[in-house]
């Protein structure tokens, strides 16, 4: 802990304070928009809008690089990429009257297909393990107000909405019968998943984004009992993670990514423990 703190002051490691201050703002936009991923039981969908996410990556690169569309930034494609699929999936569940996990997985593997194929199109060495696991150290200035800005926009609307992401999470019907458009705002939360995802594409790669998004918000709806209690709790841990993770891997010379993840689950599976051995020795 001494070593990253020395770090964090040193002239030479600035990348490591953008890691630091990307991670503790995309843990706003985590808090809240993961408490209602969690609350509403979409962790699968968030899954597949990340694996998908390759997709727009992979398009974003190889126009660069091959039709020199310099505008066209990675983050770019994985926006619109996330976006897509988080509008396909929705329109087709709502309305096509498909199975939820076929159109899951359809979106899933079809996003990462075609970011392969991309990359294999693309001149030069372009190694898509750079985003399938990500790397937070590799954060720049750029990034950081780009993950602010976006964060900003997902924690405003998410909280803007609350009474009707509220009622969407936890009983369509009567929020239909209260007026509500239930499918409307059903969407929005996708979009919403969405952009959370992208957030974190960078720090923690797409294979990794989906435990970010659920385990801090899963840790605190055991100790929340309204749901902006639990995205209040749910920032906190997802900051406390992300803090503690770098502080672990930039000394030992670990990957970040992995190491905040595994702290996030190791976390999660000793609270889940801990309160299912309790609840027993109570009953």
């Amino acid at each position: 802990m001494v070593d990253f703190i020395q770090a964090l002051n040193d002239p030479a490691t600035a990348f490591l304070r953008y890691a630091l201050l990307a991670g503790l703002l995309a843990s706003v936009s985590l808090g809240v928009i993961g408490s209602y991923v969690v609350t509403r039981r979409i962790t699968y969908i968030a899954a597949a809008i990340a694996h998908s996410v390759l997709g727009g990556i992979g398009a974003a690169v190889y126009l660069n690089v091959v039709k020199h569309c310099h505008w066209c930034d990675p983050m770019l494609g994985a926006t619109a990429a996330a976006l897509l699929a988080a509008v396909v999936i929705g329109l087709v569940s709502l309305y096509a009257r498909e199975r939820e996990d076929t159109v899951i997985s359809a979106v899933w593997v079809i996003g990462m297909s075609v970011g392969l194929l991309f990359f294999a199109k693309t001149p030069g060495y372009i190694n898509p393990m750079n985003y399938l696991f990500g790397n937070i150290l590799l954060i720049s200035a750029r990034d950081v107000w780009l993950v602010a800005a976006m964060g900003a926009v997902a924690a405003a609307v998410g909280l803007g909405f609350y009474n009707k992401l509220l009622a969407v999470c936890f009983d369509e019907e009567f929020a239909a019968l209260r007026g509500v458009r239930v499918k409307l705002y059903y969407l929005l939360l996708l979009c919403l998943t969405a952009i959370t995802v992208v957030l974190l594409v960078r720090m923690v790669g797409i294979v990794l984004v989906i435990a970010l998004v659920t385990l801090p918000a899963a840790i605190a709806g055991h100790f929340a009992r309204q749901l902006w209690q639990m995205m209040i709790a749910a920032v906190l841990f997802s900051m406390v993670f992300v803090a503690s993770g770098l502080a672990l891997s930039y000394p030992t010379n670990l990957p970040s990514g992995p190491v905040i993840v595994l702290i996030a689950g190791a976390a999660y599976l000793m609270v889940a423990l801990t309160v299912r051995l309790s609840r027993r020795h109570g009953g």
